[in-house]
C-alpha cells in the first residue's frame, strides 16, 4: 500500500513537470450577458470607426425570403438600394460565439439599426417619372381631368329614366389680351378732351348754349381762339344751311369741318428725290428728337432705305451714347466725334453717306429755346453748312415739338419756320396729357406738314399723320 501511493505522487509530479496538450476541440464559451454585448458593441465602433465594410456573407443555411436577405447582388440593388452600414468584421468575429463560424442572414441583420423599409424597384420608379419628360406632358398631367356628370330623365310613361352622361370639360385658359392698336392708343391719349367734346352733344337741343359750351371744349383743348372761331363759324352755316336739328348731326358735321381743317396738315414724306436725302432734326430740349431719329431710322428701313445718323448734338451729355444706341437697336451707322463744331461733324456725315452711296441722312442737332438768339444762329450756320457739303441739302427740315406744351408749341413752329424755313413736323407723346387741339391751331396759322406723330416709346409708335384719324380720336 505505502508503495502505491508513492508510485501515483511520481506520476502526478511528472504530469506538472509536462506542458498539456491543447485539446482539438476547445469548449465554447459561455453566453455573455446583455450589458457585456452592449458593452462590446460600443466599444469596438469606438476602436476602429474607419474600419474597412465587410463582405457580405450569405449562410448556407439562411431563410430564401427575398424582403429581408437577397438571393444575389442584383436582387439586393433592386429591392433594397440603401447601402448597409459598414461594420467591422473583426468586431462581429468578437462577438459572434466560436462555435458559429457562419452568421446567417438573420443574425447578421440584429444589430443597433433595424431593417430596411422594402422600396419599390427601380423600373417601376422610372415608369412613373421618366428622366427627361417634357415639359408639355408634366403640364398635361397637372392639368385637371374633365368631370362627368350622370342625369336621369324621365321617359314618357313616367316609370322608367333615361341616364344621361355628359362629360364637363373645363374651359381653356384665356389668352392675353391682344395688343392695343396705336390707334387705340391715339383715342386713350385724347380720351379727356374726346370726353368733354361729346358731352357738349349729349340730350341737348341746337341753340346759343350748345355753341358756347363748344367754344369752351375747343379753346380748352388747345385749339386758339382762331381756330375755334373758323370751326364755330363754318359749323353755324352749315346747320343753317342743311337745317339740322339732331346733335348727333351737328357732331358729324363739325368731325368733317375738323378734317378738312386737318387736311393740308397731311402729307408723305417723299424718298429717293436725292442721293443722300440730307434731314436735319431741330427742336427745343426734351421734345425727343433723338428719340424720334431712332423711330424714324427703323421706319425707312421698312422701305428698304439705308440711312446714316449724325450726332450733331456736342452739348448735351450722353446725347451721343444716346444715339448711338439707337444706331445698334436698327444696325445704323453714326458719326460722332467726342467733342467740336457740330457743324463740322455733320459736314463730315455728310460727306460720309455721299461716299457710302447712303439713302438717307439724318442730323441730330442741340435742343434750344427760340428765345436763345445765338443759339438759333448757330443752327442757321448748320443749315448753311450741309448745303456747302451737298447742293441743295438740306431736303427737309423737322421740327420736333412736344404735344404737352400746348400753344407754346405754336410758337415754336414759329421761331423755328421763320429761322430755317421748316418743311415738315413730328409731333411727339399724344399718348400722354396732350389735348390734342393744337394741331388745329397750327393748321390755322402755319399750316406745315406733319409727317409723323409719336404716341408711345416704341419704335412702332411713331405712325405717319392722318386727318381723319386724328378727328375720330378727338372727338370719340
Amino acid at each position: 500500500m505505502p508503495g502505491l501511493q508513492r508510485a501515483c505522487r511520481r506520476t502526478r509530479r511528472r504530469a506538472s513537470r509536462t506542458k498539456p496538450r491543447r485539446p482539438a476541440h476547445p469548449a465554447p464559451r459561455p453566453a455573455s450577458s446583455a450589458s457585456e454585448t452592449m458593452f462590446s458593441f460600443f466599444k469596438r465602433f469606438k476602436k476602429a470607426p474607419d474600419a474597412a465594410p465587410a463582405e457580405p456573407q450569405q449562410a448556407p443555411d439562411a431563410p430564401r425570403d427575398a424582403s429581408r436577405a437577397p438571393a444575389s447582388p442584383d436582387a439586393a440593388r433592386v429591392d433594397a438600394p440603401a447601402a448597409p452600414q459598414p461594420r467591422d468584421e473583426r468586431s462581429e468575429n468578437h462577438d459572434r460565439p466560436e462555435h458559429d463560424e457562419t452568421p446567417t442572414a438573420e443574425h447578421s441583420r440584429s444589430g443597433a439599426q433595424p431593417a430596411a423599409r422594402a422600396t419599390p424597384p427601380a423600373s417601376a420608379a422610372a415608369s412613373e417619372a421618366p428622366v427627361g419628360q417634357p415639359r408639355a406632358a408634366a403640364a398635361r398631367a397637372s392639368e385637371p381631368a374633365p368631370s362627368v356628370v350622370m342625369t336621369v330623365t324621365p321617359s314618357s310613361n313616367g316609370r322608367h329614366g333615361v341616364v344621361e352622361t355628359v362629360e364637363i370639360v373645363p374651359p381653356p385658359a384665356p389668352e392675353p389680351a391682344a395688343k392695343k392698336s396705336w390707334i387705340a392708343r391715339l383715342k386713350s391719349g385724347l380720351a379727356k378732351t374726346s370726353s368733354s367734346i361729346t358731352n357738349v352733344f349729349v340730350n341737348t337741343k341746337i341753340d346759343d348754349a350748345l355753341y358756347e359750351e363748344l367754344e369752351t371744349a375747343l379753346l380748352m383743348s388747345d385749339a386758339g381762339i382762331d381756330a375755334t372761331e373758323h370751326l364755330l363759324d363754318a359749323l353755324r352755316e352749315k346747320v343753317r344751311a342743311g337745317r339740322l336739328t339732331d346733335p348727333q348731326q351737328v357732331k358729324d358735321a363739325l368731325r368733317g369741318l375738323l378734317v378738312e381743317l386737318l387736311a393740308p396738315l397731311e402729307k408723305s414724306l417723299v424718298l429717293g428725290r436725292a442721293q443722300p436725302l440730307v434731314m436735319m432734326i431741330a427742336g427745343v430740349n426734351g421734345a425727343g428728337k433723338t428719340t424720334s431719329i431712332g423711330k424714324l431710322a427703323k421706319h425707312l428701313q421698312s422701305f428698304d432705305q439705308s440711312v446714316l445718323l449724325a450726332a450733331g448734338d456736342t452739348f448735351r451729355a450722353a446725347a451721343r451714347e444716346q444715339l448711338a444706341i439707337w444706331g445698334e437697336r436698327n444696325n445704323v451707322t453714326v458719326v460722332q466725334q467726342e467733342s467740336g463744331d457740330p457743324a463740322a461733324v455733320i459736314f463730315d456725315a455728310v460727306s460720309a453717306a455721299r461716299a457710302r452711296n447712303i439713302d438717307v441722312m439724318m442730323a441730330d442737332t442741340a435742343g434750344r429755346l427760340p428765345t436763345q438768339l445765338h443759339l438759333m444762329e448757330e443752327l442757321r450756320k448748320v443749315k448753311r453748312v450741309i448745303g456747302k457739303a451737298h447742293d441743295g441739302a438740306p431736303h427737309e427740315v423737322l421740327l420736333v415739338i412736344d404735344a404737352n406744351t400746348g400753344q407754346n408749341a405754336l410758337a415754336q413752329v414759329k421761331a423755328f419756320d421763320d429761322a430755317l424755313g421748316l418743311t415738315g413736323l413730328i409731333v411727339t407723346k399724344l399718348d400722354g396729357t396732350a389735348k390734342g387741339g393744337i394741331l388745329a391751331a397750327i393748321a390755322r396759322q402755319r399750316p406745315i406738314p406733319v409727317y409723323f406723330i409719336g404716341i408711345g416709346e416704341k419704335v412702332e409708335d411713331l405712325q405717319p399723320f392722318s386727318a381723319e384719324e386724328f378727328a375720330d380720336a378727338l372727338l370719340g
